[in-house]
């Protein structure tokens, strides 16, 4: 994982620390249960995933993947294991819950209705007119 930054929008104008802690964390989660979506992932392999999903837009920093992940699996929206990687070394795996798979239909169905909404507004060029 090469970002410095824990959590990096890499946009020239704009940063994720300009966004809502709580609306940053919930789209981190979301992103970390599609990266498992597919079947378990090792930290770093989930980390991978997000930055090429995103054309290296969002990098993750180890600081930011961690607590993510543990703060999922308190919840019980991932299982870890421990397994071999690819290297042959030992690597938690994290994989999805039933729990898991059904936050991620249900937490994604709501996120793109938010940024749909939010884009709407943000694209008016007048004021709505009062009732």
């Amino acid at each position: 994982m090469g970002a410095v930054v824990p959590w990096r929008y890499l946009h020239p104008t704009a940063t994720m620390d300009d966004l809502d802690v709580n609306l940053t964390r919930g789209t981190l989660d979301l992103l970390i249960l599609k990266a498992l979506s597919w079947g378990p992932r090792h930290g770093y392999a989930v980390s991978d995933w997000i930055g090429q999903a995103t054309g290296s837009a969002l990098q993750l920093g180890e600081g930011t993947l961690y607590p993510a992940l543990h703060r999922l699996e308190r919840q019980q929206f991932v299982v870890a294991e421990w397994g071999l990687s690819e290297n042959n070394r030992h690597a938690k795996y994290y994989r999805l819950s039933a729990a898991g798979r059904r936050r991620f239909q249900t937490g994604a169905s709501s996120w793109h209705r938010f940024v749909e909404a939010a884009a709407s507004a943000l694209r008016a060029t007048a004021p709505v007119p009062a009732a």
